[in-house]
């Protein structure tokens, strides 16, 4: 497929715009979208996807807007293409004549991997975002908000003898495809009793050494065929298939076993002890090996993470200007500096930043401000130590800094003795330890409310991360504050217009890639809508009253 010099965008034909007005004489967001904002995408800002030679393509920005209609209204291939050749709004946005047969729906699949094999899917988002501040909604140093959501993976959830088994078959699957006959003459007659049909489907020992029997011949059938794919009369391209990569990975995390000669099958293989499911290389299914399993507040779930940033500027619309998708066990702290980084790339850095404190660090509070001269603006994470919990205890807001002379004064008007900077060996931060006198301490009637040790220490952040914190504190303290943070709950409405009708919590493709796709369509398709509602002027929905509340109003 190429694509050629094209001739300008084509207008709506007679009859088409005909029809459609006549058929929506009340109006419809799609004749709405293209009065207001054209074709959005051209041709030549998918032009370095195509070759120069070859089958003319089909047009490439009346399929970036089919993808986001797809999206939009949660359809599937076949569906989108349908829709194409029979609904007349979606004729009348992608300029199309009545009798015009559409594409095949496999089109849309090759358009994707387009933009995947470039790394172009952030295009989607970036036109639908430039067509918004080219219309004044949209502007630079405004305020934002973030949050973020589980994704499901599109694989089903197994467990440990389930992931070993199901490794192993799609292995087997998979050099049974490139290399069948050497296959056949290396597989014994009982692993088509073992692996023939999916594992989900098979009936597993139930009993503890029955079952325990069963991981183990498993392990050592693994075991059979990867030594039998590194001899030499093995197919060259077997030994580099992704699953047989898979495999290697899997059993070298779940699996031992001693090469002193050859033992009988099961023999010498033994299942290394269970190693958790926290931040480790651990793999949750062998179909996608880029998808986590996380747990948080309460919630189990194995796939992804998505971070989505929007505007909340009064008296404009809000639109989601950057997403984020990452593994389920990122933490949300290790991405607030790549999501601040994005948005100034794009030209669209906030002036204030709304975040919980899942983002909010002294760190980061920091480098927002002196890299991208962006207010963060959220709770600071909670304190540690009894002193926090007990009330009338010192804490160390209560400690004057003297980052001069390099002391510390306690609330008794007693300062430090010693101060020296140091770094943390697990994370490498630095901090500053501060240390006062232990004659002092055990002599002071405040002692109680202070230390339970000899004498008190004190673990502080470097200057400007300390002042940061303490001014962040502050800031949530008072009552402006705390309504200008009160704005951040807004973005929760967009993550369940996201989940209820574009189905962002489930994922539609496997892999980490495509799932980021999803996620950059998802928004612009959401853009789109909210886009549509403002030129309508079609108010924001109130919050809900129940009938018996309305009573009292």
């Amino acid at each position: 497929m190429s694509l050629r010099p094209q001739p300008p965008l084509p207008p709506v034909p007679d009859d088409t715009a005909r029809v459609a007005q006549t058929a929506f004489r009340r109006g419809n967001p799609y004749l709405l979208l293209r009065t207001r904002l054209g074709t959005i995408f051209a041709d030549a800002a998918f032009s370095d996807l195509y070759p120069t030679r070859g089958q003319p393509a089909y047009a490439p920005w009346r399929l970036a807007l089919v993808t986001l209609l797809q999206f939009r209204e949660g359809l599937s291939d076949r569906q989108a293409a349908e829709a194409v050749r029979a609904r007349i709004d979606w004729k009348y946005l992608l300029a199309l004549d009545l009798a015009d047969p559409g594409f095949d729906l496999s089109v849309l699949c090759e358009f994707r991997g387009r933009l995947l094999q470039h790394e172009a899917t952030g295009r989607l988002l970036t036109r639908i975002l430039e067509a918004a501040r080219d219309q004044g909604v949209l502007k630079a140093r405004g305020r934002q908000r973030t949050d973020s959501t589980h994704v499901l993976a599109a694989v089903r959830d197994l467990n440990r003898v389930e992931l070993l088994a199901e490794t192993l078959r799609a292995a087997l699957n998979a050099v049974a495809v490139l290399a069948p006959d050497w296959l056949r003459s290396l597989a014994p007659p009982e692993w088509h009793e073992r692996y023939d049909r999916r594992i989900e489907d098979a009936r597993l020992p139930q009993s503890g050494p029955k079952r325990e029997a069963y991981v183990l011949q498993v392990g050592a059938d693994g075991y059979h065929l990867l030594d039998a794919l590194e001899g030499a009369r093995t197919p060259p391209l077997a030994t580099t298939l992704p699953a047989v990569a898979v495999l290697r990975r899997v059993w070298a995390r779940h699996f031992t076993r001693e090469r002193d000669g050859s033992p009988p099958a099961g023999a010498g293989v033994h299942l290394r002890p269970v190693q958790g499911r926290g931040p480790g290389d651990r793999v949750e299914s062998p179909y996608d090996v880029e998808a986590r399993f996380r747990a948080k507040s309460g919630t189990e779930w194995t796939g992804y993470m998505v971070h989505l940033t929007e505007t909340c500027d009064p008296d404009l619309p809000r639109l989601v200007v950057h997403t984020d998708t990452t593994p389920a066990n990122v933490h949300e702290a290790m991405r607030i500096g790549a999501i601040h980084a994005g948005l100034t790339s794009a030209g669209l850095a906030p002036g204030e930043h709304l975040a919980d404190a899942a983002y909010v660090s002294a760190e980061h509070l920091v480098a927002a401000h002196e890299q991208y001269g962006i207010a963060l603006i959220g709770p600071a994470r909670p304190k540690q130590g009894w002193q926090t919990r007990e009330e009338g205890a010192f804490d160390v807001t209560d400690f004057a800094v003297e980052w001069e002379r390099q002391r510390v004064r306690c609330p008794e008007g007693h300062e430090s003795t010693s101060w020296g900077a140091y770094k943390d060996r697990a994370s490498g931060r630095a901090f500053i330890r501060a240390g006062f006198s232990p004659a002092v301490c055990r002599v002071c009637p405040a002692k109680p409310r202070c230390t339970r040790a000899e004498s008190r220490r004190l673990s502080l952040h470097p200057r400007a991360e300390h002042e940061a914190l303490a001014a962040a504190r502050r800031r949530l303290e008072s009552e402006e504050g705390w309504r200008l943070y009160g704005q951040r709950q807004g973005i929760e409405a967009t993550i369940s217009q996201g989940v209820r009708r574009f189905g962002l919590r489930q994922a539609r493709y496997r892999g980490l890639a495509k799932t980021t796709l999803q996620s950059v369509a998802t928004a612009a398709a959401l853009n789109l809508d909210r886009l549509a509602a403002w030129f309508a002027l079609r108010p924001l929905a109130p919050t809900r009253t129940s009938r018996f509340k309305a009573l009292t109003a």
